[in-house]
């Protein structure tokens, strides 16, 4: 298990010298900012029953998820077992992407090195509080694709697999699997902003929340544009995996609800000036502003379990407590869906 990051550190020795400038930075990226954070989100997004730990600790089960998920694709092993914890669960799935070419190897490598960062990062601003790795089921990409109706890799055999889809299209494969992940992440970290405590906020917590969450934004906007622009290329028709991806959209919205913004394929050149339009490349509201979601929005889109109304009034899926990429669940407070 450490063999992993030895080759991570070796593949990115490159960007070893950024890494103590990066942290001050990121601590540092919005201090000062007199915005309220309670004004950004939604009624009952908001509670006080959370520490900044728990917020903290919620957000490490996501990275240990994403960290898994691509260090998994780059090198065929996870994260070293410093990085995991003393009580790590046990990843299921996963495997060495191939058929790469060397620049689509070198994304990985690094989009690989920032989800190791973002782990080893929580765990020290956490120490003796941070959670262990909880057990992941990297397989659940098959009944996930299954349930989006994605039925097969279009180039390859059998039921979706972003790990295994055939040559040519290795990289279009896995940037779907990837695409599960990376909005969910943005709107995961934009949400839980607002659970922040003011001295959470003076520590610097909110600062690298906002930090970490441009660089998901950043690996969200590489899949979405990589995905819209084979999609001009070959045509929606023609490239099937740009299909997937908004298949991925709608059965996101089905299970944990909060905003979407569906790829948009090729359409006719607009007649009236200036040519601005809302995006479809970037996740956002009508005033660009970055979609957000629940804690319990998000737990439902990771365990793979809609919120289903109640004959009686109310709903019937409050109290989940694991499944889908967490068969045993997350570890720490935020766990369980409350509604």
């Amino acid at each position: 298990m450490e063999k992993s990051s030895n080759i991570l550190d070796k593949a990115l020795s490159r960007r070893t010298l950024l890494t103590g400038a990066g942290s001050v930075a990121t601590m540092a990226l919005i201090a000062g900012c007199g915005n309220d954070p309670a004004t950004a989100f939604p009624a009952g997004s908001i509670s006080s029953s959370y520490t900044d730990a728990d917020i903290l600790n919620f957000a490490l089960n996501l990275e240990y998820l994403e960290a898994e998920f691509y260090l998994r694709a780059a090198t065929g092993l996870g994260l070293s077992a410093a990085d995991a914890g003393s009580n790590a669960g046990t990843v299921t799935g996963g495997a060495k992407v191939t058929g790469l070419t060397p620049a689509q190897q070198n994304i990985l490598n690094e989009i690989a090195y920032d989800e190791q960062s973002h782990v080893q990062f929580l765990r020290k601003a956490l120490g003796s509080s941070a959670v262990s790795r909880p057990n992941i089921d990297l397989t659940f990409f098959g009944p996930l694709a299954v349930a989006a109706g994605i039925t097969t890799a279009a180039t390859g055999a059998g039921s979706f697999n972003p790990f295994t889809t055939a040559a040519p299209n290795a990289w279009d494969g896995f940037l779907v699997g990837a695409f599960v992940f990376e909005d969910v992440g943005v709107t995961a970290y934009n949400g839980a902003a607002g659970l922040i405590t003011t001295a959470g906020i003076t520590a610097g917590y909110l600062s690298a929340a906002a930090g970490i969450m441009a660089v998901e934004a950043y690996h969200a906007a590489y899949v979405r544009t990589y995905l819209t622009a084979q999609a001009y290329q070959l045509g929606t028709t023609a490239y099937p995996f740009f299909g997937f991806a908004n298949k991925v959209v709608a059965l996101r919205a089905t299970l944990g609800g909060g905003n979407e913004t569906a790829l948009a394929g090729p359409v006719a050149a607009a007649t009236t000036v200036p040519n601005a339009t809302a995006s479809t490349i970037v996740a956002a509201d009508s005033s660009a502003l970055a979609f957000h979601r629940t804690t319990d929005q998000v737990l439902h889109i990771v365990y793979g379990q809609a919120n289903v109304p109640s004959p009686n009034g109310g709903t019937i899926a409050a109290g989940i407590a694991k499944g889908g990429f967490f068969p045993n669940g997350l570890n720490g407070t935020i766990s369980v869906t409350n509604n």
